[in-house]
C-alpha cells in the first residue's frame, strides 16, 4: 500500500511543478509582450517628433518611395514589353519629371510676373475691399478707445526685428540649391527603387519559409502597389480635369493667366479640406487683382466653389469609393498629423500614406492589444486553449442537466 500511495504523491508534485512551470511561462512571455507594448508605445510617440528632425532625410526619401510605387503599374507595363528594368525605371524617371516640369513651370513662371504686377494693381483691391477695411478700422478704433480707459503700466519691451527676403530672386536663390539637391535624391530613390523592384519582389517571395508565407507576402506586395497606384492614378486625373476645366472658364471671363490658376487648383485639390479653401482664396483675390468690378471679381472663386462640390460629392466618391473606402475621420486625422511634421508637402503625401498602411495592416494583421490590457488575451496567445477547454466544460455540463 506504500508504493501506490508513494507513486500517487510523486504524480501529483509531477502535475503541481507542471501546473507552476506552465505559469511561469505564461507570465514570462505576458512579461515580454509587456516589454514589446512599452518599447512600441515609445516608438510610436518618439516617432513623430524623429520623423519632422530629420526632416531634410525622411521627407524626400518617403516621397520618393511613395512615387515609385504609384509608377510601379507603369515599369510592369515596360518590362512586359520586353524592355530591360534598368531601361524601364529610366523611362519612368523621365516620364514623371518631364510631367512635374511642365506643371511646377505652368505655375511659378506667371506666378512671378503676378508678383511684379501686384504693386501696381493692389488698388484695386483696395478699391473692392474698402468696405471691409472701413468696418475693421472702426472695430479697431472702438477697442482701443476701450483699452484707452482702462488702468495701465508702462513696461519696457525689446523691438524685434524680423528680417525677409527683399525680393523674389534672393528667396529663390537662397532655397533653390538645396531644394535641387533633395530633388536629385529622390530621383536616385526612385530609379533604384524601380530598376530593382522586380528582383526584390521575386526575392522577398522565395525567401519566404513557407508557401503560406509567400502568398501572403505576394498578396500584401501587390495590393499596397494596386491601391496606391489607383488612388493616385486616380485623383490626379480628377485634379488635371478639374484644373483644365477651370482654366478654361478663367480663359473665357478673361483673366489673366489661366493655365497657371488651373495648375494651382489641380495641385492644391491633392489635399482634402484645405486644398480647396486656399484654391478658392486664391481665385478670389487674383479676381480682384484681375476686374474692377467686385461682383466679376467673385465670380472666379464662386465657380471654382461650385465646380469642386460637385467633383468632391458626385463625381470623387463615385468613382473613387469603389475601388478606396478611408474613413473620414481617418483622412483628417492623417492630413493633421503629417501637415505637422512636413508641412505642406505631408499633407501631399498624406493619405497615399494611409492607404499604403491600411492595406498593410489590413493584410497583415494587427495585435490584439486591447485584449492584452485587460487580460482577455495575450500578444502571444499562449495558455488559451486549455483555459477556453476548462471554461467550457462547465457550461457544456450545465447545458447537458
Amino acid at each position: 500500500m506504500d508504493v501506490p500511495a508513494s507513486r500517487k504523491d510523486s504524480d501529483e508534485l509531477h502535475d503541481e511543478a507542471s501546473a507552476i512551470a506552465e505559469a511561469i511561462a505564461i507570465k514570462r512571455d505576458r512579461l515580454l509582450a509587456s516589454l514589446v507594448l512599452i518599447a512600441g508605445a515609445g516608438f510610436v510617440v518618439s516617432l513623430p517628433f524623429a520623423l519632422r528632425a530629420g526632416a531634410e532625410f525622411f521627407l524626400p526619401v518617403t516621397a520618393a518611395l511613395v512615387i515609385a510605387i504609384a509608377l510601379v503599374p507603369l515599369l510592369e507595363w515596360f518590362e512586359r514589353r520586353g524592355v530591360p528594368s534598368a531601361l524601364s525605371a529610366g523611362l519612368c524617371v523621365i516620364i514623371f519629371l518631364a510631367i512635374t516640369a511642365f506643371a511646377v513651370l505652368s505655375i511659378v513662371i506667371p506666378a512671378i510676373d503676378w508678383v511684379a504686377l501686384l504693386p501696381e494693381r493692389i488698388h484695386r483691391v483696395r478699391e473692392a475691399l474698402e468696405p471691409v477695411l472701413n468696418l475693421y478700422q472702426s472695430l479697431e478704433r472702438f477697442i482701443d478707445r476701450i483699452f484707452a480707459a482702462l488702468p495701465s503700466s508702462e513696461t519696457g519691451g525689446r523691438t524685434v526685428r524680423i528680417e525677409t527676403p527683399n525680393s523674389m530672386l534672393g528667396l529663390l536663390t537662397t532655397s533653390a540649391p538645396h531644394a535641387l539637391i533633395q530633388l536629385f535624391f529622390a530621383l536616385l530613390v526612385i530609379f533604384f527603387f524601380l530598376s530593382g523592384w522586380t528582383a526584390m519582389r521575386k526575392s522577398t517571395i522565395t525567401r519566404r519559409g513557407s508557401f503560406e508565407g509567400a502568398m501572403t507576402t505576394a498578396r500584401v506586395i501587390q495590393q499596397v502597389v494596386a491601391a496606391t497606384s489607383t488612388y493616385i492614378g486616380t485623383i490626379t486625373l480628377i485634379n488635371v480635369s478639374l484644373g483644365a476645366l477651370m482654366a478654361a472658364i478663367l480663359w473665357w471671363l478673361g483673366m489673366d493667366s489661366p493655365l497657371m490658376w488651373g495648375g494651382i487648383v489641380a495641385v492644391l485639390n491633392y489635399i482634402p479640406y484645405l486644398g480647396p479653401i486656399a484654391s478658392a482664396l486664391l481665385l478670389a483675390v487674383g479676381g480682384l487683382i484681375t476686374f474692377a468690378d467686385p461682383w466679376q471679381a467673385i465670380l472666379p472663386p464662386a465657380i471654382f466653389i461650385g465646380l469642386h462640390t460637385i467633383e468632391a460629392n458626385a463625381i470623387t466618391p463615385l468613382i473613387v469609393g469603389k475601388r478606396v473606402h478611408i474613413n473620414p475621420l481617418l483622412i483628417l486625422l492623417s492630413l493633421s498629423f503629417w501637415a505637422w511634421v512636413w508641412g505642406t508637402t505631408g499633407a501631399l503625401l498624406a493619405i497615399p500614406l494611409l492607404i499604403i498602411l491600411k492595406t498593410i495592416f489590413a493584410a497583415a494583421g494587427t495585435p490584439d492589444i486591447a485584449g492584452f490590457l485587460f487580460e482577455h488575451g495575450t500578444l502571444t496567445h499562449a495558455g488559451e486553449e486549455d483555459d477556453g477547454e476548462e471554461e467550457e466544460s462547465p457550461r457544456g455540463a450545465q447545458q447537458a442537466g
